[in-house]
């Protein structure tokens, strides 16, 4: 029954309530890239926000990325506001586990990123990404631009060649518009930069995305 719940979308009247009038501290510097965490950011930079399961690993493949200014992880996609980790990993949240990334678009396009976001983890499983299982590891990308929804659809489509070429299933990835992005709590920030030992469970498929590959 608890893993029937956890790996089902809550609905809103079922969410949990969360708060409205208290926020999440965030820290002031990021700890690898020494940016901020919060906007305003610098002119020119653009957003994206993806979620591809446990948001530890998923962060440091973005912060790792040339041309990325600053990343954080968080919660979207759901209904309580700023919720806690332990509300998020219950299922009751609607909230995926999320990466929110600032990049400068001269040196790393959203395409290039979506190229990052696809090849780092399995898009066909559902509420789950390999061990971590429920709704808040789905794979799942927030537009923050109406020009990104073309992009990720043609994408996704010729993602999804290359999955069933390999015998992969249907990807699973949510897209839709970002509504709002929920801080994570400070010790989740670059949790991997201070924990280099730390879990982190996401893996590709190992097929690669063919974005900025003529055929």
């Amino acid at each position: 029954m608890l893993f029937r719940q956890k790996t089902e979308m809550v609905t809103p009247d079922a969410a949990l309530p969360g708060r409205t009038d208290q926020t999440m501290p965030v820290p002031e510097r990021h700890f690898v890239l020494d940016a901020p965490l919060v906007g305003p950011w610098p002119a020119g930079m653009q957003t994206a926000v993806f979620g591809l399961g446990c948001f530890w690993g998923a962060e440091r493949k973005f912060w790792q990325t040339e041309g990325v200014y600053s990343t954080a992880v968080g919660y979207a996609g759901g209904y309580t506001p700023n919720c806690t980790y332990e509300e998020a990993c219950s299922g009751r949240t609607g909230h995926s586990e999320v990466v929110l990334v600032a990049f400068d678009p001269a040196k790393v396009t959203f395409e290039q990123l979506l190229k990052v976001f696809w090849e780092n983890h399995d898009p066909t499983q559902g509420m789950r990404q390999g061990n971590d299982m429920g709704s808040q590891y789905r794979s799942a990308i927030y537009t923050t631009d109406p020009s990104q929804e073309a992009a990720v659809q043609s994408s996704l489509a010729m993602y999804q060649e290359r999955l069933r070429a390999a015998r992969y299933g249907d990807i699973t990835t949510e897209v839709k518009p970002l509504t709002e992005f929920f801080y994570a709590e400070p010790y989740h920030q670059q949790y991997l930069a201070k924990n280099p030992n730390g879990y982190c469970g996401i893996g590709g498929t190992g097929v690669s995305c063919p974005i900025g590959v003529q055929a």
